[in-house]
Protein backbone atom coordinates (compact mmCIF):
# COMPACT_ATOMS: atom_id res chain seq x y z
CA UNK A 1 0.00 0.00 0.00
CA UNK A 2 1.01 3.50 -0.78
CA UNK A 3 0.93 6.45 1.76
CA UNK A 4 1.25 10.23 0.89
CA UNK A 5 3.67 12.12 2.74
CA UNK A 6 1.84 14.31 4.59
CA UNK A 7 2.14 18.37 3.06
CA UNK A 8 2.79 19.16 6.62
CA UNK A 9 6.46 17.90 6.42
CA UNK A 10 6.91 19.23 2.32
CA UNK A 11 6.40 22.77 3.27
CA UNK A 12 8.38 22.58 6.99
CA UNK A 13 10.94 20.94 4.54
CA UNK A 14 10.49 23.71 2.08
CA UNK A 15 10.28 26.72 4.66
CA UNK A 16 13.78 25.47 6.48
CA UNK A 17 15.35 25.58 3.08
CA UNK A 18 14.72 28.88 1.95
CA UNK A 19 17.24 31.77 1.64
CA UNK A 20 15.20 34.01 3.70
CA UNK A 21 13.96 34.78 7.20
CA UNK A 22 10.26 32.76 7.47
CA UNK A 23 7.71 33.01 10.15
CA UNK A 24 6.57 29.22 10.68
CA UNK A 25 2.74 29.24 11.19
CA UNK A 26 2.47 26.04 9.89
CA UNK A 27 3.02 23.77 12.94
CA UNK A 28 0.68 23.25 16.15
CA UNK A 29 3.84 23.63 18.50
CA UNK A 30 2.59 26.21 21.44
CA UNK A 31 5.13 28.45 21.75
CA UNK A 32 4.23 29.80 25.51
CA UNK A 33 6.02 27.39 27.68
CA UNK A 34 4.52 24.72 29.84
CA UNK A 35 3.46 24.76 33.33
CA UNK A 36 6.19 24.91 35.79
CA UNK A 37 4.84 21.52 37.21
CA UNK A 38 6.31 19.35 33.50
CA UNK A 39 10.15 20.37 34.18
CA UNK A 40 9.78 19.82 38.23
CA UNK A 41 7.64 16.25 37.46
CA UNK A 42 10.88 15.28 35.22
CA UNK A 43 13.43 15.94 38.01
CA UNK A 44 11.77 14.40 40.66
CA UNK A 45 11.72 11.37 38.09
CA UNK A 46 15.23 11.59 37.15
CA UNK A 47 15.68 10.77 40.61
CA UNK A 48 14.12 7.77 41.42
CA UNK A 49 15.57 4.98 39.32
CA UNK A 50 15.51 1.01 39.70
CA UNK A 51 11.96 -0.53 38.76
CA UNK A 52 10.59 3.26 37.82
CA UNK A 53 12.68 3.13 34.57
CA UNK A 54 11.34 0.36 33.00
CA UNK A 55 8.41 -0.32 31.34
CA UNK A 56 5.10 0.88 32.50
CA UNK A 57 1.91 -0.03 32.88
CA UNK A 58 0.75 -1.24 29.40
CA UNK A 59 -2.51 0.90 29.80
CA UNK A 60 -1.01 3.77 31.33
CA UNK A 61 0.27 4.32 34.87
CA UNK A 62 -2.95 3.85 37.34
CA UNK A 63 -2.16 7.26 38.84
CA UNK A 64 -2.73 9.00 35.81
CA UNK A 65 -5.70 6.70 34.56
CA UNK A 66 -7.01 8.11 37.48
CA UNK A 67 -6.34 11.49 37.35
CA UNK A 68 -7.77 11.72 33.82
CA UNK A 69 -10.86 9.65 35.07
CA UNK A 70 -11.41 12.06 37.82
CA UNK A 71 -11.39 14.76 35.07
CA UNK A 72 -13.36 13.03 33.08
CA UNK A 73 -16.28 11.62 35.03
CA UNK A 74 -15.39 8.00 33.83
CA UNK A 75 -14.07 4.69 35.38
CA UNK A 76 -10.42 4.20 35.26
CA UNK A 77 -10.58 1.11 33.30
CA UNK A 78 -11.90 3.10 30.39
CA UNK A 79 -9.11 5.12 30.21
CA UNK A 80 -6.00 3.79 28.14
CA UNK A 81 -3.15 6.25 28.00
CA UNK A 82 -1.78 6.32 24.66
CA UNK A 83 1.50 7.68 22.31
CA UNK A 84 -0.09 11.29 22.21
CA UNK A 85 -3.65 11.80 20.72
CA UNK A 86 -2.50 10.43 17.20
CA UNK A 87 -2.52 6.90 18.62
CA UNK A 88 -5.47 7.44 20.47
CA UNK A 89 -7.24 8.25 16.99
CA UNK A 90 -5.68 5.35 15.48
CA UNK A 91 -6.90 2.88 18.63
CA UNK A 92 -10.53 4.20 18.05
CA UNK A 93 -11.02 3.97 14.35
CA UNK A 94 -9.53 1.10 14.27
CA UNK A 95 -11.19 -0.26 16.83
CA UNK A 96 -15.02 1.08 15.04
CA UNK A 97 -13.72 -1.52 11.96
CA UNK A 98 -13.10 -4.56 14.38
CA UNK A 99 -16.69 -4.31 15.14
CA UNK A 100 -17.48 -5.07 11.78
CA UNK A 101 -20.90 -3.26 12.03
CA UNK A 102 -19.44 -1.40 9.16
CA UNK A 103 -15.94 -0.24 6.91
CA UNK A 104 -16.60 3.49 6.26
CA UNK A 105 -16.08 6.42 8.18
CA UNK A 106 -17.43 9.49 8.09
CA UNK A 107 -15.27 12.69 8.06
CA UNK A 108 -15.59 16.31 7.75
CA UNK A 109 -14.59 18.78 4.70
CA UNK A 110 -12.58 20.25 5.38
CA UNK A 111 -10.64 17.69 7.61
CA UNK A 112 -7.40 17.33 9.69
CA UNK A 113 -5.39 15.19 7.03
CA UNK A 114 -4.45 12.15 9.40
CA UNK A 115 -8.01 11.04 9.66
CA UNK A 116 -8.06 10.38 5.96
CA UNK A 117 -4.58 8.86 5.95
CA UNK A 118 -5.80 6.53 9.10
CA UNK A 119 -8.64 5.21 7.12
CA UNK A 120 -6.47 4.61 4.56
CA UNK A 121 -4.21 2.68 6.59
CA UNK A 122 -6.74 0.84 8.34
CA UNK A 123 -8.54 -0.18 4.89
CA UNK A 124 -11.41 1.61 5.27
CA UNK A 125 -13.38 4.18 3.33
CA UNK A 126 -13.64 8.02 3.48
CA UNK A 127 -17.08 9.70 3.39
CA UNK A 128 -17.10 13.19 3.81
CA UNK A 129 -19.40 15.95 5.19
CA UNK A 130 -18.95 19.35 4.06
CA UNK A 131 -18.63 22.11 6.71
CA UNK A 132 -20.47 25.49 6.93
CA UNK A 133 -18.81 28.05 5.46
CA UNK A 134 -18.46 28.94 9.52
CA UNK A 135 -16.79 25.94 9.94
CA UNK A 136 -19.96 24.73 12.02
CA UNK A 137 -21.12 21.18 11.37
CA UNK A 138 -24.90 20.52 10.25
CA UNK A 139 -25.86 16.77 11.92
CA UNK A 140 -28.46 16.63 9.12
CA UNK A 141 -25.50 16.91 6.82
CA UNK A 142 -23.86 14.19 8.82
CA UNK A 143 -27.66 11.84 9.11
CA UNK A 144 -27.18 11.76 5.04
CA UNK A 145 -23.72 10.61 4.85
CA UNK A 146 -24.33 7.64 7.36
CA UNK A 147 -25.44 4.18 6.92
CA UNK A 148 -25.52 0.82 7.62
CA UNK A 149 -21.85 0.63 6.66
CA UNK A 150 -20.88 3.20 8.63
CA UNK A 151 -18.10 2.24 10.78
CA UNK A 152 -17.59 5.26 12.86
CA UNK A 153 -18.11 9.44 12.37
CA UNK A 154 -14.98 11.34 13.13
CA UNK A 155 -15.05 14.66 14.42
CA UNK A 156 -12.59 17.40 15.95
CA UNK A 157 -13.86 19.92 18.39
CA UNK A 158 -12.70 22.33 18.64
CA UNK A 159 -11.65 22.14 15.33
CA UNK A 160 -8.43 22.23 13.15
CA UNK A 161 -8.50 23.95 11.33
CA UNK A 162 -11.71 25.89 11.04
CA UNK A 163 -11.61 26.90 14.50
CA UNK A 164 -15.61 25.31 14.96
CA UNK A 165 -17.03 24.40 18.28
CA UNK A 166 -19.53 22.21 18.09
CA UNK A 167 -22.10 23.00 20.67
CA UNK A 168 -24.33 20.59 22.79
CA UNK A 169 -26.82 20.20 20.53
CA UNK A 170 -24.63 19.16 17.81
CA UNK A 171 -22.67 16.59 20.02
CA UNK A 172 -26.09 14.93 21.26
CA UNK A 173 -27.23 14.78 17.35
CA UNK A 174 -24.00 12.75 16.53
CA UNK A 175 -23.81 10.73 19.24
CA UNK A 176 -27.76 9.77 18.02
CA UNK A 177 -26.81 9.25 14.74
CA UNK A 178 -23.99 6.81 15.62
CA UNK A 179 -26.26 4.94 17.63
CA UNK A 180 -28.83 4.86 15.08
CA UNK A 181 -26.76 2.86 12.54
CA UNK A 182 -24.39 1.20 15.70
CA UNK A 183 -21.48 2.57 14.20
CA UNK A 184 -19.62 4.78 16.73
CA UNK A 185 -18.63 8.48 17.04
CA UNK A 186 -14.57 9.32 17.68
CA UNK A 187 -14.64 12.41 19.37
CA UNK A 188 -11.15 14.09 19.28
CA UNK A 189 -11.25 16.85 21.88
CA UNK A 190 -7.11 17.66 21.95
CA UNK A 191 -7.81 21.39 22.00
CA UNK A 192 -10.53 21.44 24.60
CA UNK A 193 -8.52 24.17 26.88
CA UNK A 194 -8.92 26.37 23.81
CA UNK A 195 -12.63 27.35 23.64
CA UNK A 196 -13.25 30.87 23.04
CA UNK A 197 -17.03 30.93 23.04
CA UNK A 198 -17.87 28.72 25.97
CA UNK A 199 -19.66 26.37 24.09
CA UNK A 200 -17.31 23.24 23.82
CA UNK A 201 -19.58 20.36 25.13
CA UNK A 202 -17.85 17.05 25.33
CA UNK A 203 -18.86 13.82 23.63
CA UNK A 204 -18.70 12.24 27.25
CA UNK A 205 -21.57 14.55 28.46
CA UNK A 206 -23.75 12.10 26.83
CA UNK A 207 -24.36 8.02 28.11
CA UNK A 208 -23.70 5.97 25.07
CA UNK A 209 -21.44 2.72 24.35
CA UNK A 210 -21.12 4.74 20.91
CA UNK A 211 -18.79 7.12 21.53
CA UNK A 212 -15.27 7.49 22.03
CA UNK A 213 -13.38 10.63 23.19
CA UNK A 214 -9.49 10.68 22.69
CA UNK A 215 -7.58 13.84 23.64
CA UNK A 216 -3.85 14.90 24.55
CA UNK A 217 -1.39 16.93 26.76
CA UNK A 218 0.63 17.73 23.47
CA UNK A 219 -1.14 21.13 23.36
CA UNK A 220 -2.48 22.05 26.42
CA UNK A 221 0.44 21.68 28.28
CA UNK A 222 2.21 22.62 25.39
CA UNK A 223 4.25 19.60 25.52
CA UNK A 224 4.23 18.14 21.71
CA UNK A 225 7.49 16.64 22.47
CA UNK A 226 6.18 13.89 24.89
CA UNK A 227 3.68 12.01 23.04
CA UNK A 228 1.37 11.80 26.41
CA UNK A 229 -2.50 11.15 25.12
CA UNK A 230 -5.40 9.07 26.10
CA UNK A 231 -8.55 7.81 24.76
CA UNK A 232 -11.92 6.90 27.10
CA UNK A 233 -13.74 4.28 25.63
CA UNK A 234 -16.83 2.52 26.19
CA UNK A 235 -16.64 -0.58 28.81
CA UNK A 236 -17.30 -3.10 26.21
CA UNK A 237 -15.02 -1.93 23.54
CA UNK A 238 -11.86 -1.12 25.68
CA UNK A 239 -9.75 -4.24 26.53
CA UNK A 240 -9.58 -5.25 22.63
CA UNK A 241 -8.42 -1.76 22.69
CA UNK A 242 -6.10 -1.98 25.18
CA UNK A 243 -4.53 -5.12 23.60
CA UNK A 244 -3.56 -3.64 19.77
CA UNK A 245 -2.19 -0.44 22.00
CA UNK A 246 -0.05 -3.65 23.82
CA UNK A 247 0.62 -5.11 20.35
CA UNK A 248 1.23 -1.62 19.01
CA UNK A 249 3.33 -0.18 21.39
CA UNK A 250 3.88 -1.91 24.45
CA UNK A 251 3.93 0.95 26.77
CA UNK A 252 3.80 4.93 26.56
CA UNK A 253 6.65 6.44 27.81
CA UNK A 254 7.22 6.69 31.79
CA UNK A 255 8.96 9.75 32.03
CA UNK A 256 6.16 11.77 30.09
CA UNK A 257 3.26 10.21 32.03
CA UNK A 258 5.24 10.78 35.38
CA UNK A 259 5.47 14.39 34.30
CA UNK A 260 2.29 15.18 33.12
CA UNK A 261 0.23 13.73 36.27
CA UNK A 262 2.60 15.90 38.26
CA UNK A 263 1.39 18.72 36.22
CA UNK A 264 -2.02 17.81 36.32
CA UNK A 265 -1.91 18.21 39.94
CA UNK A 266 0.03 21.45 40.30
CA UNK A 267 -0.97 23.32 37.54
CA UNK A 268 -3.17 26.53 38.28
CA UNK A 269 -6.41 27.07 36.37
CA UNK A 270 -4.99 30.70 35.31
CA UNK A 271 -2.60 29.22 33.16
CA UNK A 272 -5.17 27.77 30.52
CA UNK A 273 -6.93 30.75 31.45
CA UNK A 274 -3.91 33.21 30.23
CA UNK A 275 -2.77 31.01 27.09
CA UNK A 276 -6.80 31.50 26.01
CA UNK A 277 -6.37 35.06 26.43
CA UNK A 278 -3.20 35.06 24.05
CA UNK A 279 -4.42 33.15 21.41
CA UNK A 280 -7.74 35.08 21.52
CA UNK A 281 -5.44 38.67 21.18
CA UNK A 282 -2.87 37.14 18.71
CA UNK A 283 -6.45 35.94 16.47
CA UNK A 284 -7.41 39.78 16.93
CA UNK A 285 -4.59 40.93 15.44
CA UNK A 286 -4.14 38.39 12.91
CA UNK A 287 -7.16 39.04 11.27
CA UNK A 288 -7.22 43.06 11.57
CA UNK A 289 -3.98 42.59 9.17
CA UNK A 290 -6.58 39.79 7.02
CA UNK A 291 -9.04 42.69 6.79
CA UNK A 292 -6.23 45.27 5.44
CA UNK A 293 -5.20 42.76 2.79
CA UNK A 294 -9.03 42.47 2.06
CA UNK A 295 -8.86 38.98 2.60
CA UNK A 296 -11.76 36.45 3.59
CA UNK A 297 -11.36 34.32 6.72
CA UNK A 298 -12.49 32.21 9.65
CA UNK A 299 -13.39 33.84 12.85
CA UNK A 300 -12.01 31.33 14.84
CA UNK A 301 -14.06 30.00 18.08
CA UNK A 302 -11.09 27.66 19.34
CA UNK A 303 -8.43 26.12 19.07
CA UNK A 304 -5.38 28.06 17.47
CA UNK A 305 -5.85 28.47 13.41
CA UNK A 306 -7.34 30.46 11.04
CA UNK A 307 -7.94 29.90 7.75
CA UNK A 308 -7.83 32.99 4.77
CA UNK A 309 -8.54 33.17 1.37
CA UNK A 310 -6.97 35.65 -0.58
CA UNK A 311 -8.77 36.72 -4.17
CA UNK A 312 -6.62 35.73 -7.07
CA UNK A 313 -4.29 33.83 -5.13
CA UNK A 314 -5.38 29.73 -4.43
CA UNK A 315 -3.98 28.26 -1.68
CA UNK A 316 -1.64 25.68 -3.45
CA UNK A 317 0.98 24.36 -3.03
CA UNK A 318 3.05 26.72 -5.16
CA UNK A 319 1.46 29.77 -3.69
CA UNK A 320 2.27 28.70 -0.28
CA UNK A 321 5.66 28.53 -1.72
CA UNK A 322 5.85 31.96 -2.77
CA UNK A 323 4.58 33.09 0.23
CA UNK A 324 7.46 31.56 1.66
CA UNK A 325 10.17 32.82 -0.70
CA UNK A 326 8.61 36.18 -1.09
CA UNK A 327 6.70 37.41 2.30
CA UNK A 328 8.52 35.05 4.61
CA UNK A 329 5.61 33.52 5.56
CA UNK A 330 5.30 30.12 6.31
CA UNK A 331 1.70 28.60 6.03
CA UNK A 332 -0.67 25.41 4.85
CA UNK A 333 -2.35 24.95 1.60
CA UNK A 334 -5.98 24.88 1.80
CA UNK A 335 -5.57 21.57 -0.52
CA UNK A 336 -4.38 19.49 2.43
CA UNK A 337 -7.88 19.46 4.36
CA UNK A 338 -9.43 18.36 1.70
CA UNK A 339 -11.85 19.45 -0.98
CA UNK A 340 -13.88 22.28 0.35
CA UNK A 341 -11.28 24.92 0.99
CA UNK A 342 -8.80 24.00 -2.01
CA UNK A 343 -8.88 28.23 -2.30
CA UNK A 344 -7.96 28.48 1.30
CA UNK A 345 -4.48 28.79 3.33
CA UNK A 346 -4.45 27.76 7.16
CA UNK A 347 -2.45 29.80 9.20
CA UNK A 348 -1.30 28.66 12.91
CA UNK A 349 -1.19 31.30 15.71
CA UNK A 350 1.42 29.54 18.12
CA UNK A 351 4.28 31.93 17.54
CA UNK A 352 5.25 35.15 18.76
CA UNK A 353 5.54 36.59 15.32
CA UNK A 354 2.35 36.72 14.76
CA UNK A 355 2.23 40.41 14.73
CA UNK A 356 5.06 40.68 12.40
CA UNK A 357 3.43 37.64 10.09
CA UNK A 358 0.32 39.80 9.81
CA UNK A 359 1.99 42.95 8.76
CA UNK A 360 3.76 40.63 6.13
CA UNK A 361 1.32 38.67 4.39
CA UNK A 362 -0.36 42.88 4.03
CA UNK A 363 2.26 44.44 2.71
CA UNK A 364 2.48 41.19 0.12
CA UNK A 365 -0.76 41.63 -0.76
CA UNK A 366 -1.25 44.98 -1.07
Amino acid sequence: MDYETPLFFRVMGYANEADRDVVDMVSGNPDWGSPPGIAEGLHEYADLGGADFQYAPSEGLAELRVEIADRRDVDPEQVVVTNGGGEANYLAMARALEREAGDEFVLTDPVYPYYPGKTKMLGGTARYVAAEHDGSLDPAAVREQASDDTAAIVVNTPNNPTGAVYDEATMRELVAIAEEHDALLVSDEVYDHFDFSGEFTSALAFDSDHRVVTNAFSKSLAITGFRVGYAVFPPGLVDVAKTRHMLTNVATTRPGQYAVLHALRETDPDYYVANRELLESRVETFTDALDAAGADYTSPDGAFYVMARFEGYPGTLANVEKLIDEAGVAGMPGEAFGTSREDWFRFALVSPRVEEAAERLAVFFD
